[in-house]
């Protein structure tokens, strides 16, 4: 019974993995975070510089998984109510009466386009959604339809006119991937479709819809995981905290550490990564591969990292060379 569980999912992975591979050249890792984070249920912050295809993958990823989907520009005037929605007011047979005109965010996936170029303010419109799924509009809450999950894009912090994302929604990010400059081959491919007399495929299939998402998550979440795997992932989570290690590289540029959220974010990721590899187990590597994505957007670098050009990857690489 489990071959023909990890044989289905893999199958279904596989071909929606090789349909996104037709519109979007050489960011086969990226893709294949992406979609483990959604298949894991969770919400995933993709940061790159423009021009490197982010919201590209995104809408290919709305086609080929065929889910109601919206997009939200993100700029310094957009308003909480420009992506929540709002209750506006109606007349009829002289009664006044107030209806809620819903907004982007009652879709599956919602792409937040340029997520750090809006305000703190209205970034913090999406924590409830993003978190319960539901929003809460006066004194009426509304459910979000399953599966549900944000997609967002991001300018790196260094380029002009971005605004830092609160750590309150940055840990409701299961994932967070870079986007980094592809292959030679690669780009030389992309250029050749895109400046030469014929396009690029962008006649993608559809090959998921929502029930099989619903069925592949709750299959992953079946994945059995020893206690000494799990402890790997409680230890490297923890060891993010300068008072809980003595880690040289984690008390000297670490100014916070993860949280129990990155716990269950690299279980949950390292499970449907254990799938699509063929395995009914989560494995070390999974789990090691995973705290990439999971913990380089939850660590927060003091002064003395900027300084030093220590990144959050090098402290990942770090505490996984010395963690068991």
């Amino acid at each position: 019974m489990e071959e023909l569980y990890i044989k289905n999912f893999s199958q279904n992975y596989e071909e929606v993995e090789n349909e996104i591979k037709k519109a979007i050249i050489g960011q086969d890792e990226v893709i294949r975070n992406v979609l483990i984070g959604i298949i894991a249920g969770g919400n995933v912050l993709l940061e790159g510089m423009p021009g490197l295809g982010k919201t590209q993958l995104v809408k290919t990823i709305g086609k080929v998984l065929d889910l109601e989907f919206s997009r939200i520009q993100f700029t310094p005037d957009l308003m909480p109510s420009d992506i929540i929605g709002t209750e506006i007011v109606t007349k009829k047979d002289g009664n006044i009466d107030f209806v809620f005109k819903k907004g982007p965010i009652f879709s599956s996936i919602v792409l937040a386009d340029e997520i750090n170029r809006a305000t703190p303010k209205t970034q913090s419109a999406l924590l409830e959604a993003m978190e319960e799924r539901r929003v809460t509009v006066g004194s009426t809450t509304y459910d979000l339809q399953e599966p549900f999950f944000v997609l967002a894009t991001q300018n790196p912090l260094e380029t002009e006119g971005t605004y830092p994302l609160p750590e309150a929604q940055l840990d409701r990010f299961m994932l967070k991937v870079n986007i980094k400059l592809p292959e030679f081959d690669a780009i030389s491919s992309i250029v050749d479709l895109t400046t030469g007399d014929y396009k690029l495929n962008n006649n993608t299939n559809k090959i998921l819809d929502g029930n099989k998402i619903m069925k592949m998550r709750e299959m992953s979440r079946k994945v059995l995981i020893g206690e000494s795997v799990k402890k790997l992932a409680i230890n490297i989570v923890t060891s993010t905290y300068s008072e809980k290690t003595d880690i040289k590289m984690v008390k000297d540029y670490v100014k916070c550490g993860a949280s129990l959220r990155a716990i269950q974010s690299i279980i949950l990721s390292a499970k449907v990564r254990s799938l699509i590899e063929g395995r009914y187990n989560v494995a070390f590597e999974d789990i090691k591969e995973m705290a990439y994505p999971c913990l380089r957007h939850r660590i927060i670098l003091n002064f003395n990292a900027l300084s030093d050009k220590v990144s959050e990857d090098d402290i990942v690489k770090d505490i996984l060379s010395k963690v068991n």
